[in-house]
């Protein structure tokens, strides 16, 4: 049974986190929302901070990479109940994006591409990778959400991958330093045959072609990538280079049951910073939110605030039993879809209807109201859209494969 009451070394690590978000994202949130595809360089600071850190064995204060599934579990009780990598890594996304989830994402060393690597990595590769700052290639110009429709191609030519293809939309993927890509090693073979592949930043015959303009996240740079020719070493591909057709997709979806939960967590910190400004709006305006009366007896705003701070709760305990399974070594495919399509659904909810409670105020930039409506589309988006998790829900409820029901 999972335990809601946070241990103390993970309260610790959160409440730096916070830290972090209050006196480092806030003050600069603006600006860099402004200032779209300016580097944040106050994240430098943070990253040797972050660095210094984990070499010195303490909790790291942020990140979304998450841990591999059963991280820090032990592995001989049968009655596990551990909190590990993915459930510290949740906590931080949480208290960072509460801060500013662009900056967040910025942040050096921490991207969603680490999450594949600790999700499927060999020993030697964790040993190699372990230090990277990576982003995340999947997304091309013929599909979205349809991660198994990859073109992107992988040809074995000696002691090296030849890659070739488009990626769009990469979180970080020009300031990052390894690429991981998702490409094929055999067409004819179908999903079965996608693998993902740690590409350096200098590697031959990468390049950025252009970075896009966005509605949100402004201060995370998104690129569009080419892969022409590009040549890496034969062992960068993650995992087995081996094509189960058996076992198909699943190897490089292990990367979803990571990273999904950690995107609902930067959803909830999101959700939780709208629905604290919108509640000191609401008492400055002498309305009074009342737990004791029925919401139907309240203000129509108390009403809804109410509702959507239930929503709130809702996500929140959803991402938690996400990473706690995942730490736990059990599979969590439901339950990370499960939160992020709560969390996604949640965040854009309760941040836009916070703008229109807020009236002028919140359609203006004077607060950041306004900024994090714009910055909570992309979590609905992004690791799998709404449509995409209701459906792997409901596969995983009523036992169909992707070929029953589509």
């Amino acid at each position: 049974m999972i335990n809601l009451e946070l241990p103390k070394k993970l309260r610790a690590s959160a409440n730096q986190a916070h830290q972090v978000a209050a006196q480092i994202f806030r003050p600069i949130s603006r600006k860099y929302d402004l200032g779209e595809h300016e580097y944040p360089v106050e994240l430098d600071t943070m990253a040797a901070m972050v660095d210094g850190l984990s070499d010195s064995g303490t909790q790291k204060i942020s990140g979304a990479s998450g841990g591999r599934s059963g991280d820090e579990a032990p592995s001989t009780d049968v009655l596990l109940n551990a909190n590990g990598g993915n459930m510290s890594a949740l906590l931080n996304a949480l208290e960072t994006s509460w801060g500013d989830v662009g900056l967040m994402l910025s942040i050096p060393y921490q991207g969603l591409g680490n999450a594949a690597i600790a999700a499927v990595a060999t020993d030697e590769q964790l040993e190699r990778f372990g230090k990277v700052w990576a982003s995340m290639a999947i997304t091309e110009p013929s599909f979205g959400s349809d991660s198994a429709a990859v073109t992107t191609t992988a040809v074995l030519d000696g002691d090296e991958w030849v890659l070739n293809g488009e990626k769009i939309f990469v979180t970080a993927g020009q300031r990052s330093t390894h690429i991981v890509v998702w490409a094929s090693v055999d067409r004819s073979l179908g999903r079965a045959a996608i693998k993902s592949f740690v590409v350096p930043r200098d590697a031959p015959g990468l390049s950025v072609a252009r970075l896009e303009h966005k509605l949100g996240i402004k201060a995370s740079d998104t690129a569009v990538l080419l892969l022409q020719d590009c040549r890496i070493p034969k062992d960068n591909i993650l995992g087995s280079p081996e094509v189960n057709v058996e076992k198909g997709f699943a190897g490089v979806m292990q990367t979803f049951d990571n990273t999904r939960p950690m995107v609902a967590a930067m959803a909830i910190g999101v959700t939780r910073a709208a629905l604290e400004e919108l509640r000191t709006i609401l008492t400055d305006a002498g309305i009074e939110i009342s737990y004791d009366t029925p919401p139907n007896n309240q203000h129509a705003a108390a009403a809804e605030f109410l509702r959507m701070e239930a929503d709130y709760e809702s996500a929140y305990l959803l991402a938690l039993r996400a990473a706690w399974m995942a730490d736990n070594k059990k599979p969590n495919s439901l339950e990370a879809s499960m939160s992020k399509a709560k969390a996604g659904r949640t965040g854009t909810d309760v941040t836009l209807k916070s703008v229109e409670l807020a009236g002028a105020v919140g359609y203006s930039q004077r607060l950041l109201l306004e900024k994090w409506g714009r910055d909570s589309k992309i979590l609905d988006i992004f690791e799998g859209t709404q449509q995409i998790q209701q459906l792997i829900v409901a596969r995983r409820v009523l036992g169909k494969t992707s070929a029953e029901l589509k």
